[in-house]
């Protein structure tokens, strides 16, 4: 993380391992195993946090993941406690890949009251009304997924990406940041021509 932001990361989206990350291409998966088979938990994804924070108070940290292993954390430490432990780590926000607005309401209220940012994902398939739904909801940006499938997949059309980010600035009024599709540096500067990140 500290080589990141010494790299010149404006944001860093530091992953929660999880055992089925279902949104997640072939590398993100193995990561996700690689980290589980070596013990990597929710408390630790944190603690890594803190470390950082002790030489990095400015780069924002967004924890990206899925609701099962903050679920879980919460069974282990109390309810509400991922919150609080995420506020005090240093955290900046937070994507639950598979929270959609409208079913964690209560969370995303959480998190704002401790100051953290709930973001949420768009798609290419999201209709004006689920755009605006989001818009209400998120707080520091919305995530659009470029593309039908999974992270790192092969097709991006960055075209597509162009026309679909008026759509949601429409209803936006917070930075798009686009992902799924960018797998190396010439996708990664085609989309940074159209998108905030």
């Amino acid at each position: 993380m500290l080589a990141l932001a010494a790299g010149g990361a404006d944001v860093i989206e530091l992953g929660m391992p999880f055992s089925d990350p279902m949104a997640e291409g072939p590398v993100i998966q193995k990561a996700c195993e690689r980290a589980l088979a070596k013990g990597v938990s929710l408390a630790q994804v944190l603690a890594a946090v803190r470390s950082f924070r002790a030489r990095d108070a400015q780069t924002p940290v967004v924890l990206m993941g899925y609701a099962n292993p903050i679920e879980r954390y919460e069974q282990l430490h109390g309810e509400n406690a991922f919150v609080a432990a995420a506020r005090d780590a240093g955290v900046d926000g937070v994507l639950v890949v598979d929270y959609p607005p409208e079913e964690c309401e209560s969370f995303a209220a959480r998190l704002q009251a401790a100051g953290l940012d709930p973001i949420f994902l768009l798609a290419p398939t999201s209709t004006d009304q689920r755009i605006r739904d989001v818009a209400r909801a998120a707080r520091g940006y919305v995530y659009y997924v470029s593309l039908k499938g999974v992270t790192g997949a092969g097709h991006l059309d960055t075209a597509s990406v162009a026309a679909m980010l008026p759509r949601i600035r429409a209803h936006v009024n917070l930075p798009v940041a686009v992902g799924f599709g960018i797998r190396d540096a010439a996708t990664a500067c085609a989309v940074a021509e159209v998108a905030d990140a």
